[in-house]
């Protein structure tokens, strides 16, 4: 299975059964690629889903993918420092540096930093492009 990193705002988007990207949230539970997490964004996680919807919901959505096996929990014990623009982003890249993840989903365009440099080799795609991937 392909590891993968999903931006918060993306993951909050394909929970909704209404989103046209829900067949991202629907491939990963049934196991099609490998959700890569650390501490910090499941911590994300919770905090923004809490302030979208309730707080029985985000705890709820953290529970689920905690439990899944197609989860991969990582601490990533440096700071790459990619994403100037938004520091805050930077988790998700140590993420995917540390779980050896080549693609982050995201629709944030801080993350175009990654396509000037030629190291770390991260794919950042949007959910369309992600959910292209995943139909072939």
């Amino acid at each position: 299975m392909r590891p993968v990193v999903i931006d918060t705002n993306c993951l909050v988007q394909i929970l909704s059964r209404r989103c046209p990207y829900r067949p991202i949230w629907d491939a990963f539970l049934a196991q099609n690629f490998t959700l890569c997490v650390s501490n910090e964004i499941l911590e994300e996680y919770q905090e923004i889903i809490e302030m979208q919807t309730t707080p029985e919901i985000a705890e709820n959505v953290i529970l689920l993918i905690f439990n899944q096996r197609n989860v991969r929990y990582v601490d990533p014990h440096f700071r790459l420092r990619m994403i100037a623009a938004d520091p805050d982003d930077d988790k998700f890249v140590d993420c995917a540096f540390a779980a050896g993840a080549d693609i982050i989903v995201t629709e944030d365009s801080h993350f175009d930093a990654l396509s000037r440099s030629p190291f770390p080799y991260i794919n950042v795609l949007t959910m369309a492009d992600f959910m292209e991937r995943l139909a072939q």
